[in-house]
């Protein structure tokens, strides 16, 4: 197991505030804050003024072991947001320090958070715990996913000692609607079945949401579930699709991040299509 020790380690402090207001129609982000190596792009609407996209960057290139990165996003009421990353993470081995980086996101009444960072690269011996909370109010929505490869596979490294820690939670009204930990130790557990299996890529999606616009109904229907599987045109054994209390849960373990973005952007269309009453887009962030 790798020793570690933070306080020897001093690395990047960054943080990033960014806070959405719906005025006369159109979502604004009237604060953005960024201390390096965290930035924001100038904010576009290539759907409507409604719905603000924004691409966050890591002027790093990577993060580092004693890095300790922060992420505070704000959605006031009625506001729609679409948050990405401008290329895939890269978490760097460690020679012992703990990188972390947590993202606090809440999100106001009837308004929507659609999350979709690019995928992030766990490099051998990296050590990184990160966490996720999503805080929502009564009528809020948020669909977000995660898609981590471990070991840098082109090179034929394989994410055989490090550490990775991620959670997840999503709070509605202060009570709990999902929360998921997931912890990988290279070296114990990359090929068990229970984890890995040996595969170098992982995903999640998330749907929590209220319904159509017209319904209160928060619950995602059967049917809906079945399409979502559909959607996926791989080794069916590779994925999973659920149902949460208020929404929708899709996992991935599979060699493809072409093949796992694919899928997970079709379930998004869908899901906007089903409730956000929202054409599909494709963010030009990602060609």
């Amino acid at each position: 197991m790798i020793q570690h020790s933070p306080d020897s380690f001093p690395g990047w402090q960054g943080r990033l505030q960014l806070t959405y207001r719906h005025q006369q129609g159109q979502t604004q982000a009237i604060e953005h804050q960024g201390i390096a190596p965290l930035k924001v792009q100038r904010s576009f609407y290539p759907e409507s003024t409604a719905i603000c996209h924004n691409t966050i960057l890591h002027t790093a290139g990577g993060i580092v072991g004693g890095d300790k990165l922060n992420i505070d996003i704000d959605l006031q009421s009625q506001a729609r947001a679409v948050i990405t990353t401008a290329a895939a993470g890269k978490i760097y081995g460690s020679n012992g320090a703990i990188a972390t980086q947590k993202i606090v996101q809440n999100i106001g009444e009837h308004a929507c958070l659609e999350w979709l960072p690019q995928e992030t690269i766990v490099f051998d011996r990296a050590i990184f715990h990160q966490q996720l909370q999503v805080n929502l109010a009564a009528t809020a929505s948020w669909l977000g996913w995660e898609i981590t490869r471990f070991g840098r596979t082109a090179r034929g490294e394989r994410f055989t000692h490090g550490i990775w820690k991620s959670a997840t939670e999503v709070y509605r009204q202060d009570m709990p609607i999902w929360i998921d930990r997931q912890l990988l130790v290279g070296d114990e557990t990359i090929d068990s079945a229970n984890t890995l299996a040996g595969y170098p890529i992982v995903g999640t999606l998330a749907w929590i949401g209220v319904g159509s616009l017209d319904s209160p109904d928060r619950m995602v229907s059967k049917d809906l579930v079945n399409s979502a599987r559909s959607l996926f045109d791989g080794d069916p054994r590779k994925m999973g699709v659920t149902r949460l209390t208020e929404g929708l849960l899709c996992r991935y373990r599979g060699d493809s991040t072409t093949e796992v973005r694919r899928w997970f952007t079709a379930v998004w269309h869908l899901l906007r299509h089903s409730f956000l009453e929202s054409p599909p887009i494709h963010l030009r962030v990602w060609q």
